[in-house]
C-alpha cells in the first residue's frame, strides 16, 4: 500500500526491492503480523509520489522507516522501529533501545553497508 493511501498512524517501510538480500529480509517481516498497520514501499520500483518526494538515491542508500507520526528514521534506528511493530521481534527492539545499543547497531549497520554489494552478488547467484 503506498504511503498516500496509508492512514496517518501507518508506519511506512522503504526498502530496496532490487536487492535480493533485502527482498528476503523484508519478506520475513511481511509474512509476520504487525501490531499496527505497515505500508511497504519498494523504492526500486516506485515513482516519486510513492516516495513522498524524497530522492530515490537517498532511500536506496540506507534502510528507511517513516513512523506513524511522520518521523523518518534510517539505518539501525529504522530497524529498531520496525522490530518494535512485530511481537516476535520486540525483544530485539528493546535490546536496541538500551543505552548505547543504538550506536553499536548503527556501527554494525554501516559495516554491513560496506559488504552489502558482495553479499548481493552471492544471493543473486
Amino acid at each position: 500500500m503506498p504511503p498516500s493511501a496509508a492512514s496517518p498512524a501507518c508506519t511506512t517501510v522503504f526498502f530496496d526491492g532490487s536487492c535480493p538480500l533485502c527482498r528476503r529480509e523484508i519478506s520475513v517481516y511481511q509474512r509476520a503480523t504487525p501490531l499496527a498497520p505497515v505500508a511497504w514501499v519498494d523504492v526500486s520500483a516506485s515513482d516519486t509520489a510513492a516516495l513522498g518526494g524524497r530522492p530515490c538515491a537517498d532511500l536506496m542508500a540506507r534502510f528507511h522507516v517513516q513512523t506513524g507520526d511522520g518521523v523518518m528514521l534510517s539505518g539501525a534506528a529504522a530497524f529498531i522501529a520496525l522490530w518494535s511493530l512485530f511481537p516476535g521481534w520486540r525483544w530485539l527492539a528493546k535490546f536496541g533501545a538500551l543505552p548505547g545499543m543504538g550506536a553499536v547497531l548503527e556501527v554494525m549497520y554501516r559495516l554491513f553497508l560496506r559488504v552489502r554489494p558482495r553479499l548481493q552478488r552471492l544471493f543473486r547467484s
